[in-house]
């Protein structure tokens, strides 16, 4: 049973689903606008909605038609019929004109068609009519303008000839107004209107042309014054404005009395007026006479002669300072003398209570001036006439208080600087004056608040800049303040720089202290720099208070030979360098003494051992002097030869004395002793060597020895023995 329900249940579900599914479509929707989108007026236009709709079976559908002209909706319908909807517009008007759509909808699917724009031609001709022909000056004219079946909105426009008069706008074919005519006279009166269309408009012809007749008003203003003769300052002036002329009627009509735009009174047929004339009552008075919107004035000029004239307010001096005393005059100038005595004038000072006393002559007030802005005004009264003066502002000057005097930046000796002069309190202008041992150099005038004086000079002396005053000054009556004597400080830029060194250069030795003092003149701080030739950056910079610095180098040694110089630069920024000092660093004391010591040592060393081989060479000298003269032994060796015998050769010197030669011829006399070196060749065992060197021995003959024969070099025994020369 439960699976049977739930099958049951299930299907009628299904079916109902299928039931809610649309069962149509909308294809398309068309309009058409017969006989056409152009046509004239009074033709009968059809608006047809055609709609093609899909139908599933043969259920019937309710379609909703609505059709828009420019996007507002002119005509709905809601059928059932599949039948094209047909919207009449018979016998159309210009106000017809515009954009059609039509739209259907079906549960809740909606098509619209293409828009398509109707236009008509064509407006009636419009008709005017007056409700009467003859009118009174200011009387209303009714005038009703009818365009003749026409609908929509429409504006209508009403003429007098070229001139329109008013236009109203209206929902209907017809309007009417009411005119006001002026002047006498004939009147044409016409009127044309024009229908409203989106986004244009049609205007039509003008209406027929109607002529009105208006008579002219038989009444007019009437204005008298008195007195006629002159009038003076002080007289009554009488006025009446009535209307002259009759009418049955006197309802509508205004008078109005006026004096330039002064509205002195008003009435309806008469009006008196009465006033004291006073000089600014000279003009024009009008009396105006109004009824509708016809006017009429009349009008006459009034001449008041001044009885005396509105007093002026002078102060005395122009310019004033605070608490100095001043000078109010109040008079007027011009007075009827043939009316008015100038004594009978009497004249006050407004505000009252004001600390000015009345002077000796008649409108002359004196007092000190305030310490602040004040206005002051004047009265002129005679024979009940009263006159204010203009008010006066009396704004006190400030007295130039004791001028400053300081300079503008720094002052370097030699460089152009500015002196500034302020006063703290004063008014504008004030004038600034620079004196020097109080003789005028320049002057300068502030106008404007925020201005300065300032004046450009140059001084060569540091002690000039004392010589400096200035003076200000703002009023002419009053001596200038004159300030202190200009202080400051002088900045005096760097010369005659010059490098010191210590100790003198002559004195200057490896190990030494050496100090390089720089030396300026000029106005400290100073900055120092000390270089050494071939270095771009400095050997040592420092800054001082003091126009001298050193800069020491410990310990000197070689390589610290070479020039020095020195660089200097204070404020005034100009860069002084002194003199190159060429240092040359000797050999130290102790050193010089250790070499000559050193060569002393060795000279004594080279003495004693000339002298010891001096006396070597003494003996062998003996012993070989020996050997020359006796037979030597082939073989025997002395012990004195074995014990001086060495490794290396030696070098013996024998002197030999010749007697005189044997042959005269072939030797030259010589007197006395000669001596000849001769080398002696020995071995190192005393022997001869043949082909060694030896030592060389040197033999002193004298004369008394025996002739000694000379054997040829080609046959000696000894080859390297030196042949003796005379």
């Amino acid at each position: 049973m439960g699976p049977l329900l739930l099958l049951t249940s299930t299907l009628l579900s299904s079916w109902r689903m299928v039931e809610a599914q649309p069962s149509f479509t909308i294809k398309q929707i068309t309009m058409a606008i017969e006989p056409g989108t152009d046509v004239r007026r009074d033709t009968n236009v059809t608006v047809k909605c055609q709609a093609v709709v899909g139908i599933f079976g043969q259920q019937a559908l309710s379609r909703a038609y609505t059709i828009y002209k420019d996007g507002i909706v002119v005509y709905t319908k809601t059928t059932s019929s599949s039948e094209d909807l047909v919207y009449p517009l018979p016998q159309v008007r210009v106000s017809n004109t515009g954009k059609y759509k039509c739209k259907i909808e079906i549960e809740g699917k909606q098509k619209s068609s293409d828009p398509k724009k109707l236009t008509v031609t064509g407006l009636s001709s419009p008709v005017l009519r007056l409700n009467k022909d003859v009118f009174s000056e200011g009387e209303e004219v009714i005038a009703r303008c009818t365009a003749t079946e026409e609908t929509g909105s429409i504006i209508f426009y009403f003429y007098e000839g070229s001139n329109e008069l008013q236009e109203t706008r209206v929902n209907s074919n017809q309007a009417e107004v009411k005119l006001r005519l002026s002047g006498k006279g004939s009147r044409r009166i016409s009127c044309d209107y024009t229908v409203l269309i989106t986004p244009d408009s049609v205007k039509s012809r003008k209406s027929n042309i109607t002529t009105v007749s208006i008579q002219e008003l038989p009444v007019t203003p009437v204005l008298e014054i008195s007195p006629r003769q002159r009038i003076y300052e002080g007289d009554r002036l009488n006025i009446s404005c009535v209307v002259g002329g009759f009418l049955y009627n006197y309802d509508g009509i205004s008078l109005f009395l006026s004096q330039g735009t002064d509205l002195l009174s008003r009435g309806t047929t008469k009006i008196n007026h009465s006033m004291t004339a006073l000089a600014k009552d000279s003009g024009e008075f009008e009396c105006r006479l109004e009824k509708g919107n016809v006017a009429k004035t009349s009008t006459k000029n009034v001449s008041v002669t001044e009885l005396f004239s509105a007093p002026t307010l002078t102060v005395s001096p122009a310019e004033v300072f605070q608490g100095d005393n001043m000078k109010l005059t109040c008079r007027s100038a011009n007075y009827a003398s043939e009316r008015l005595r100038k004594e009978e004038v009497t004249y006050t000072i407004n505000p009252p209570g004001t600390q000015l006393v009345p002077g000796r002559e008649v409108g002359v007030f004196s007092g000190r001036t305030l310490r602040y802005e004040f206005n002051y005004t004047c009265t002129a009264q005679a024979k009940g006439i009263v006159k204010h003066s203009k008010i006066l502002t009396i704004s006190p000057k400030v007295s130039v208080s004791v001028p400053k005097i300081l300079v503008v930046g720094r002052v370097i000796l030699g460089r152009p600087f500015q002196i500034l002069c302020q006063s703290d309190v004063g008014s504008l202008p004030i004038n600034y004056t620079l004196l020097k041992k109080y003789d005028f150099l320049n002057s300068t005038t502030v106008k404007q608040p925020y201005q300065q004086a300032r004046f450009m000079v140059t001084i060569q002396k540091p002690d000039e800049i004392n010589q400096y005053m200035c003076e200000a000054q703002n009023n002419d009556r009053r001596n200038g303040e004159l300030s202190k004597r200009l202080n400051a400080t002088v900045i005096v830029p760097l010369s005659e720089p010059v490098l010191t060194v210590l100790p003198d250069l002559a004195d200057i030795a490896e190990g030494d202290n050496l100090y390089l003092i720089c030396g300026i003149k000029g106005t400290p701080p100073v900055t120092f720099k000390w270089y050494h030739s071939g270095d771009v950056q400095p050997l040592f910079t420092t800054t001082s208070n003091k126009i001298t610095m050193d800069y020491q180098i410990p310990s000197l040694g070689s390589k610290h030979s070479g020039t020095y110089y020195c660089e200097a630069v204070n404020i005034a920024n100009n860069i002084v360098r002194s003199q190159l000092v060429t240092i040359d660093v000797r050999m130290a004391l102790w050193k010089k003494g250790v070499i000559v010591a050193s060569c002393l040592l060795v000279v004594a060393v080279l003495v004693l051992l000339c002298v010891l081989r001096f006396r070597a060479k003494r003996v062998r000298v003996d012993r070989a002097a020996t050997s020359v003269w006796s037979a030597r032994p082939p073989n025997a060796a002395s012990d004195e030869e074995s014990s001086v015998v060495s490794h290396e050769p030696d070098v013996e010197y024998t002197e030999v004395v010749h007697p005189q030669p044997v042959d005269p011829a072939r030797v030259p006399l010589r007197k006395g002793t000669d001596t000849v070196y001769s080398e002696l060749q020995n071995s190192p065992h005393g022997a001869a060597d043949h082909h060694g060197f030896g030592s060389v021995e040197y033999a002193e003959l004298n004369g008394e020895q025996p002739d000694i024969n000379h054997t040829s070099p080609q046959t000696s025994n000894h080859p390297d023995l030196l042949v003796p020369v005379d």
